[in-house]
């Protein structure tokens, strides 16, 4: 790592651990590998994750207002506190009520949202849509997907004190709540009301292996860092759709140092691989004869990373996903 990307990472890192990414102008953006690693390399319980999927979105699509994004998070805030206010103090302190109280804002109608509540937004459940993964894109049209409702709900509990983080599917990201009162750790389902959800329904609605689940691919209660980890993807995702291929196999490396197990990350990591190959060598060279020397070992080192990506995924216990 050259001098200059360590100050642009110590930099970013900084700027993160105070809550300011999302606000800073200017960012230089031209590493994507440096951003993700500071994104990402936050102390324990100082991450901000409103800041950080705002500087992901905004990484994607420059002309997000992230200032406008925070003040409506901010009022939201505000508002399910009134909501709290209508308890007893007792009742308001525990967990379980302000987790009550944020499902009941997001999913329920009523002054508290203008009687607008937040929806899974049923044509583009996978959010494929371009902006549709963004958290101003949620906020503005209430409608969501499986990126962004989970992370709206894990921004708005984080700010109410709650413990909260995300786990994965296969194609699937949820909410895990743990209840301070009793410990308990529990599915949200953000995009079905964030109502309690058996780690069996996952397993029956979206199959995975047995091997997946052991080795924390999927259902795992995720670390900060990991959760950060998975925020961060849509830039691996917007890498590889506009042809930064090199970068998006840099981008993949951090996000699996910081979270080994993210078989999906593995698997985009090896698409970025075959990208380049095919771009590179497959629609240059007809045949493989036609390839020039110095040219082969290029090759056969895409064709082997590609590869090696596919099968430590498959290693995991991770299996192609079959889409509805």
């Amino acid at each position: 790592m050259t001098r200059s990307v360590i100050k642009l990472a110590t930099a970013l890192l900084l700027m993160l651990a105070a809550g300011s990414l999302a606000k800073a102008e200017g960012i230089d953006r031209s590493n994507p590998a440096a951003f993700v690693r500071a994104l990402v390399n936050v102390p324990d319980g100082r991450a901000d994750f409103a800041s950080a999927k705002l500087a992901v979105d905004t990484f994607v699509d420059r002309s997000i207002n992230e200032a406008t994004a925070l003040a409506e998070i901010d009022s939201m805030v505000a508002t399910i506190n009134k909501m709290l206010g209508t308890l007893t103090p007792d009742a308001a302190s525990t967990s379980m009520e302000r987790m009550k109280a944020l499902r009941t804002f997001l999913y329920e109608g009523g002054w508290w949202n203008n009687g607008r509540p937040f929806e899974y937004d049923l044509s583009d459940p996978y959010g494929q849509k371009p902006g549709s993964q963004s958290l101003p894109n949620y906020l503005a049209t209430r409608k969501g997907n499986c990126v962004s409702m989970p992370a709206l709900f894990l921004i708005l509990g984080e700010r109410l004190g709650l413990d909260v983080t995300l786990s994965t599917a296969p194609l699937h990201i949820f909410v895990k709540f743990t209840d301070d009162a009793t410990g308990k750790t529990w599915n949200l389902e953000a995009t079905s009301g964030a109502g309690f959800t058996r780690d069996a329904w996952y397993q029956q609605k979206v199959p995975m292996t047995d091997e997946a689940i052991a080795n924390g691919v999927y259902l795992k209660t995720l670390s900060q860092r990991e959760a950060l980890s998975i925020i961060a993807m849509p830039i691996l995702d917007d890498l590889i759709a506009t042809g930064r291929y090199d970068e998006a196999v840099a981008v993949a490396d951090v996000l699996i140092e910081a979270y080994p197990a993210n078989a999906y990350t593995l698997v985009k990591k090896g698409t970025a691989y075959y990208r380049l190959l095919d771009t590179n060598i497959i629609q240059k060279y007809r045949k493989q004869s036609d390839i020039p020397a110095d040219r082969i070992t290029y090759a056969n080192d895409l064709y082997r990373a590609n590869r090696e990506a596919f099968a430590k995924a498959e290693a995991l216990g991770w299996r192609e996903p079959k889409l509805n």
